[in-house]
């Protein structure tokens, strides 16, 4: 910046030519303001200064010749750096641009450090991944990576980048109750990342937080106690698999995955038919390695009796034609199927789904992956339960061959399947079947498949569709594929709307149907015209305060008009209590039950329905406060969807808008466990799980919607043998057991002060009872299959630890 003058009378403002390295690069006016200038000269305006920028290509670091003429090629003098006094006709200037980052740090997750950086090169340059981080934790640097894992996210948000990702999995060591300050810098800058630094603990396992504390400590203490150290830190678990670390647990579960097969095809060599498999690979553009890979899967597996079609779907493209022949040259199991014109999708399908010849029909697109064993499981499975329809789990790869984001599956879901086409990949169906349920339909382009099994369960009798519970299939994560962003097929979202609300109007069903959050997740709003009569059932003792708020919630937050409340008292004794009952008798919705025994929840509630002739009993809990009028409609509604639902429960929340309760899952190792409790009300849960109403083997009794005939046919709740614990859980066993379906319930949704009502029974005086219900709860139930292995809960999960997120040992598979 500076200033300068044209003294000839009425001349304007001084042009000036900027020159850098003897060529010129722009010319600017000397307009600014320079009231300095203008005091000290006495000048009649100040308007002589100027600035400019030096453009970005001499921001390079190296060094510059600058140089100033004016119109007339004379020379305006600049100061020297060094000196400002001297003037000099041209100065070295040596500047580097600076370099711009975005960033996100999104926390520790899943056992792993993550976060974004996108960088550029300088102001107005792209911003783009790859760019190389550091982390610390407390002030000791842990790792040095590039930040160029996949972030679909970031890439829709921001219309970037998307490998702009990084992962760090945090070291056992650093785990524990301790605070530590993570730090994360990009490399060479030091600049650090938006949310660095931050200060967290990492106690994901009790125990094993806990003995990482006594190691610290004891780590600090005199030699002399170094056996002692030696001895806590042998009994720290040996680190477990959760889906932080999914990619080292699959490289575990695969080859353990093959010797099983190959013991059970020792056991079976020659003794079972090989039923030809039908592999239907239709195929438009693909990337060659990719597409060659897809096919190499094909080759690669252990069953010999398939065929593979491959349907060239008018791609006119040489190299693909190329490839396909290539590989009906090598293999004459492989037949190209080409169309003279483009079909889509659901058309190119059809055509492999006409030519097929074999007994089974599976569906493979043209960039994926099957497992080497994948077909040779899906046909054992379907000989050994005459299935029609069997679906496997699966997981993503991406271009490092990384394993990610696995889909691992519940047992059939139909309520599930309305929300999301969760199935997907590996389908195999039979061949008689597939044609009993018709062609895929290119109205539904984008939701094809969803379409195709919603016909399926139309067709065919639940216990025909069958989930092989082990990961079959590989999507490959690619920029431009719906495995990293929905976004790139926007039209799926409209025609996933459409297929869902067809397929319940084909079942004379009324329902309004609509995307959750503009994404591939359905709601499904059931249109009944039935009312019938609901007893909500509320035990209580004093705590009028909180009583009264659940009371008038419900009284003012409840659109639905059949239904009243009846309160179960059991032993209040405050003066303020009585004042409250007499108030409540009074309410024409609201009545009193007093019960003047011994706390015993079952009883309670046992007792209660015996006084009401509902149609339904609706079992909350006084600390459990409704938040929006249609709840029990919803309920209702989906109650009354389908008459096998013995029992539908509730979104519940904390009052800090995190997840307390949606959906409970069983077994012999944790009973009954919440799934996402904690989770953030805005999160989705594993797959869409706590967006999506879905059905579940047990829900909660803090709020839980029952049919009154079902609940009479399988005993109600247990009085003797669990009076306080798991009562509702043993429940909804009895429920399933007797052929029922138990459906949780994403839209109905309440806060639970779960802290008001009731105790711990962790407490001394509670810890005998409990155990004694924890013995009779694994005594009715270990031999029964709802409880060895929950059929809405993936086996690869376990139950014990925290669901849908730590997994289970694959050598104990």
């Amino acid at each position: 910046m500076g200033w300068a003058i044209d003294l000839r009378p009425g001349a304007p403002p001084a042009k000036l030519h900027i020159l850098i390295d003897q060529q010129e690069v722009m010319q600017v006016d000397c307009i600014l303001p320079r009231t300095d200038v203008q005091s000290a000269l006495q000048l009649p305006a100040n308007t002589v200064g100027f600035s400019f920028e030096v453009p970005n290509e001499f921001q390079d670091g190296r060094p510059h010749e600058l140089s100033i003429r004016m119109p007339d090629r004379s020379v305006l003098p600049l100061a020297n750096p060094a000196d400002p006094t001297d003037k000099q006709p041209s100065v070295i200037f040596t500047k580097q641009l600076k370099r711009e980052f975005r960033s996100f740090v999104d926390g520790v997750k899943q056992g792993a450090l993550r976060g974004w950086v996108l960088g550029s090169d300088g102001p107005g340059t792209e911003f783009h991944g790859g760019c190389t981080i550091c982390v610390t934790v407390d002030g000791v640097r842990i790792c040095q990576t590039r930040a160029d894992r996949y972030r679909g996210d970031v890439a829709a948000a921001l219309g970037c980048d998307p490998n702009c990702g990084f992962e760090v999995p945090i070291p056992q060591h650093l785990r524990g109750n301790t605070p530590r300050t993570f730090r994360i810098m990009v490399l060479p800058d030091g600049d650090e990342l938006a949310g660095s630094p931050f200060v967290t603990s990492l106690a994901d396992d009790a125990l094993a937080a806990r003995l990482i504390d006594l190691a610290d400590v004891i780590d600090g203490l005199q030699r002399k106690l170094t056996s002692l150290r030696t001895e806590v830190r042998n009994l720290i678990p040996i680190r477990g698999y959760n889906l932080g670390d999914y990619d080292r647990w699959a490289r575990k579960y695969y080859p353990l995955l093959r010797e099983r097969v190959a013991k059970q095809r020792l056991l079976y060599e020659n003794s079972q038919p090989e039923p030809l498999v039908s592999i239907l690979c239709p195929t438009y553009r693909p990337l060659q390695s990719d597409f060659e890979a897809a096919v190499n899967s094909v080759l690669s597996q252990t069953y010999q009796n398939w065929e593979l079609i491959i349907i060239d779907d008018a791609g006119k493209c040489a190299q693909t034609t190329a490839i396909i022949n290539k590989f009906c040259q090598q293999d004459s199991r492989i037949r190209s199927l080409p169309l003279k014109k483009n079909a889509g999708i659901s058309g190119a399908t059809n055509a492999g789904m006409d030519a097929a010849k074999g007994e089974y029909v599976a569906f493979f697109d043209h960039d994926d992956l099957l497992v080497d064993v994948g077909i040779e499981v899906m046909v054992r499975a379907a000989q050994k339960t005459g299935a029609k329809l069997l679906y496997s789990d699966e997981d993503k790869i991406d271009q490092a061959g990384y394993f990610l984001e696995p889909n691992l599956k519940p047992d059939f879901n139909y309520r599930y399947l309305l929300g999301c086409n969760y199935i997907c990949h590996l389908t195999m169906v039979e061949t008689e079947t597939m044609r009993k349920i018709g062609h895929l339909v290119s109205d539904y382009d984008g939701a094809q498949d969803h379409d195709f099994i919603l016909r399926a369960a139309e067709t065919l009798d639940y216990k025909h569709i069958h989930h092989v519970p082990e990961v079959l299939y590989h999507w490959r994560k690619t920029p431009n594929s719906t495995a990293v962003n929905v976004g790139n097929k926007t039209y799926a979202i409209e025609a996933g709307v459409r297929c869902v609300a067809d397929h319940l109007k084909r079942r004379g069903i009324r329902a309004k149907v609509s995307s959750i959050r503009g994404l591939t997740l359905y709601g499904v709003r059931w249109l009944t015209r039935k009312t019938p009569k609901v007893t909500i059932i509320i035990p209580f003792k004093d705590q009028v305060e909180t009583t009264r708020q659940c009371v008038e919630a419900l009284l003012a937050k409840t659109n639905y008009k059949a239904f009243n409340i009846l309160l179960v008292n059991n032993w209040s004794v405050e003066r303020e209590t009585e004042l409250f009952i007499k108030e409540m008798n009074a309410h024409p919705k609201v009545s009193v039950l007093t019960v003047e025994e011994p706390f015993n929840y079952s009883r309670l509630n046992n007792l209660a329905v015996a006084e009401t002739t509902a149609d339904y009993y609706l079992f909350m809990n006084n600390d459990v406060f409704v938040s929006h009028e249609d709840w029990l409609s919803i309920a209702v509604g989906e109650a009354l969807s389908s008459p096998d639902i013995g029992a539908v429960g509730a979104k519940l929340l904390y009052p800090n808008d995190t997840i307390q309760h949606s959906g409970v899952i069983v077994g012999p190792n944790g009973i009954g466990a919440h799934v996402h409790r904690g989770d953030p009300v805005s999160e989705y849960g594993y797959i869409g799980r706590t967006m999506l109403t879905h059905d579940v083997t047990a829900v909660t009794a803090a709020a839980m919607l029952v049919r009154a005939d079902v609940f009479k046919e399988v005993g109600g709740f247990d009085e003797k043998g669990l009076a306080v614990a798991y009562n509702d859980v043993d429940l909804c066993l009895k429920i399933r057991n007797a052929g029922y379906r138990i459906i949780f319930c994403a839209e109905v949704v309440a806060y639970h002060h779960e802290s008001l009502s009731r105790g711990s029974d962790d407490r001394p005086e509670h810890e005998a009872r409990f155990f004694q219900e924890t013995q009779t709860m694994l005594g009715r139930w270990s031999s029964n299959p709802l409880f060895e292995r929950d059929p809405a809960y993936p086996r690869f999960f376990t139950v014990d630890q925290q669901p849908f997120f730590d997994l289970v040992d694959p050598e104990t598979l």
